[in-house]
């Protein structure tokens, strides 16, 4: 049993009927594997949500971390996320092979931002008001990562458990990928990224007032 796991301010209805994510599980029905557990009208941060699903007592094996504005293009979800977690014990879609001091995002080297270089960034994901948007190419993959992107994370439940990893509650909304892959890392836990067909509506929100809070209580906790 795969779980997957968002959160968002849309009620039940408009969220299976309007969102990126519901229209897409409703495709995704004939899957049986399958199982939704989403906060609607959700004013928690996404930690709370997530820790919730990790120390519930349910049926799923698999827990997917993913953003209600995700088109799932690939219909082959199960068995790509299955596969991934054969090979690494937390998969995304995109990621860095690396870490470095004070980095602020998966892909960039400081607040300017500057991009790292191409050889240490990996995965693929699109953009797009709709499925099946522009693809924007990173890096081969799979590969193996220090950072993921928090936009679709999956794991093996137990795995998360036995190593005591779970989302910090101080990052809300921001920082709480970059934060839950270090803590993951730190506990020898291998992160990677898989093939699986994602169509993001969302470019992030770098840079915002909101985004710069967190981002100083981030280097607060780590220190670099």
């Amino acid at each position: 049993m795969i779980e997957v796991v968002s959160a968002t301010r849309l009620s039940e209805e408009k969220f299976w009927n309007e969102s990126a994510l519901g229209i897409s599980l409703r495709r995704l029905r004939y899957d049986g594997r399958l199982v939704a557990h989403v906060a609607f009208e959700n004013r928690r941060g996404l930690p709370e949500i997530y820790n919730a699903r990790i120390s519930a007592e349910s049926n799923a094996e698999i827990l997917v971390f993913v953003h209600d504005d995700v088109w799932i293009d690939d219909y082959f979800l199960a068995d790509r996320v299955i596969d991934g977690l054969r090979t690494y014990d937390v998969i995304g879609v995109a990621g860095n092979r690396r870490r470095v001091q004070h980095q602020p995002v998966w892909a960039f080297l400081n607040s300017k931002p500057t991009w790292d270089d191409d050889i240490n960034l990996t995965g693929i994901i699109a953009h797009g008001e709709s499925p099946r948007g522009k693809i924007s190419f990173f890096g081969a993959v799979p590969a193996d990562c220090e950072l993921l992107d928090g936009v679709f994370l999956a794991a093996k439940k137990e795995t998360l458990r036995a190593n005591g990893v779970l989302f910090d509650p101080r990052f809300d909304f921001h920082f709480y990928d970059m934060d839950f892959c270090r803590s993951a890392r730190q506990r020898g836990v291998r992160l990677g990224t898989w093939p699986i067909c994602l169509t993001h509506q969302s470019s992030g929100a770098f840079g915002t007032e909101h985004w710069n809070e967190k981002y100083r209580a981030y280097i607060e906790k780590w220190g670099d």
